[in-house]
């Protein structure tokens, strides 16, 4: 009954294509992002913004942009992290190289390098799926290490690579504290999150997930797989680089290609998986998730030991955080293999006949 849908006529076709079109829905998005906006940063300290907060900001935009190419278009990629690197450097060259270069568009001017980026190492997917395309989008990581490494003109002639950013500012404001940072980053992954939203639903959403369920029914229906792959190559890669170059400007200050090692691939498609695939909503709950729970482990550790009366040292708790983040994620999609969004979803069918029985 807390979440009952009837009653809830629509009369025009413009209210039927919301993109939240039930009303407990609007109510609780709307209070989520009053509290994001408000709330937080009237009760966060320095150290959640810089610890917990703006890096999940970040790393749920660089989800939402592995999932619509993982989730929705079902095109398994290990680059994530180089598509992050390219962003990073191409939105650094810009910012630096150009005179009075304003961050917002060395930012989108890097989602775009990412994204020629993206379509090239997209191609192969044109021939290969599955395996064989993991290991050809894995091919990018180390091609985009080997660049920014060896390649000195991107780094400006630094010997090792390591490249920073300072006095950043947004419309003559300055960029500097904790709190302006994560504000920035909220702004960024909310337009960027509702447009991906509706991207998915419209028609070119339609055709990656035709793509997704069974690429050659829909070549014989007439969807072009080439535009329909390298469009979600290109579009997923842009969101990733504006998120690398983020995690470069804003969170890092200073970075180096290892910055952006595979480690970073692998973490992304955990994130999508265990979130949920095909999902926006899932990207968010994949990350808190990859975010939080090391943190946790990190304090809850010592604490479990000290009750025992184990000693444990910072590397054992650095194993054990392997061990336990390990099993966790293979436990869970035993368990629940369509992800944390799946028990959103059932949580919500479960109200709509709440208090009576099922």
């Amino acid at each position: 009954m807390l979440y009952r849908e009837n009653g809830q006529f629509k009369t025009t076709y413009r209210a039927d294509q919301q993109v939240f079109p039930i009303l407990q829905d609007r109510v609780f998005i709307a209070l989520v992002l009053a509290f994001a906006f408000v709330g937080v940063p009237l009760m966060a300290s320095d150290y959640l913004f810089r610890a917990i907060l703006i890096p999940f900001l970040i790393f749920s935009l660089a989800a939402v942009g592995v999932n619509i190419l993982v989730g929705y278009c079902g095109q398994i990629s290990l680059g994530s992290g180089a598509f992050m690197a390219v962003g990073a450097y191409g939105a650094y060259n810009f910012f630096v190289r150009v005179p009075g270069m304003p961050l917002i568009p060395a930012l989108i001017l890097g989602g775009l390098c990412a994204t020629a980026f993206g379509i090239l190492f997209g191609l192969p997917s044109l021939r290969v799926r599955g395996l064989y395309l993991a290991v050809a989008t894995l091919a990018a990581q180390f091609f985009a290490d080997w660049m920014f490494l060896r390649i000195k003109w991107f780094t400006l002639d630094t010997p090792s690579g390591s490249v920073a950013v300072s006095n950043l500012q947004v419309f003559g404001l300055p960029l500097e504290s904790a709190l302006s940072k994560y504000l920035f980053c909220l702004v960024a992954l909310v337009i960027i999150a509702i447009l991906a939203k509706n991207l998915v639903r419209g028609a070119i959403g339609r055709e990656w997930m035709a793509i997704r369920d069974m690429d050659v029914a829909a070549a014989v229906i007439g969807i072009r797989p080439m535009y329909a792959k390298l469009s979600a190559f290109a579009v997923s890669s842009f969101i990733i680089g504006v998120a690398g170059a983020l995690w470069a400007f804003v969170y890092l200050g200073a970075w180096e290609p290892s910055a952006f090692s595979v480690d970073y691939s692998f973490r992304l498609l955990f994130m999508v998986i265990i979130g949920g695939l095909g999902s926006i909503m899932g990207s968010f709950f994949g990350a808190a998730f990859i975010v939080v729970l090391p943190i946790a482990l990190n304090q809850l550790l010592p604490m479990l030991a000290g009750v025992f009366g184990i000693e444990i040292s910072t590397a054992g708790i650095a194993h054990a955080e392997l061990m336990i983040f390990g099993g966790l994620i293979v436990w869970f999609l035993i368990v629940e293999p369509h992800g944390l969004a799946k028990l959103w979803s059932t949580a919500k069918q479960k109200l709509q006949l709440w208090p009576f029985p099922h």
